[in-house]
């Protein structure tokens, strides 16, 4: 039996399934309640489904017009290596070069060898004229 090709949609995840591709992908662990406030104010939100089963997701948040920042891209273990994680950074990237304005800046935070996928997008190392900070509360 073949499973199929994932189909993508514009649209965020369920809390529950955000926090578990999260975690079953290595990131970060999030809250489903902070989840549930957050996705819905997503700018753009990707979805790659295989039947009701989530196998890859991303979002860019931010104002839409000044600044945009790629986040959550994640992609289900078993799922790695298809070129899904391609498929979603084109989503986004196709849906910011659309309905954002020219000049718009966005920006990521790339997690260990990751900067080579996004740097097929375009995207460079900022350092050392900027560097990336964090602050988690």
């Amino acid at each position: 039996m073949s499973i199929g090709e994932p189909q993508l949609a514009y649209a965020a995840p369920t809390p529950a399934e955000y926090c578990g591709l999260r975690q079953a992908a290595g990131l970060s662990p999030m809250n489903e309640s902070a989840a549930a406030t957050g996705l819905p104010a997503s700018w753009c939100a990707v979805s790659l489904r295989v039947g009701d089963e989530l196998v890859a997701m991303g979002r860019m948040v931010g104002d839409g017009a000044l600044f945009l920042q790629v986040v959550d891209i994640a992609v289900r273990p078993d799922w790695q290596r298809r070129g899904l994680g391609r498929r979603v950074m084109a989503a986004l990237m196709d849906e910011a070069r659309h309905r954002a304005p020219r000049g718009v800046i966005v920006t990521l935070l790339a997690d260990g060898e990751a900067c080579r996928l996004y740097e097929q997008f375009g995207f460079r190392l900022s350092a050392p004229r900027s560097q990336g900070m964090l602050l988690r509360l």
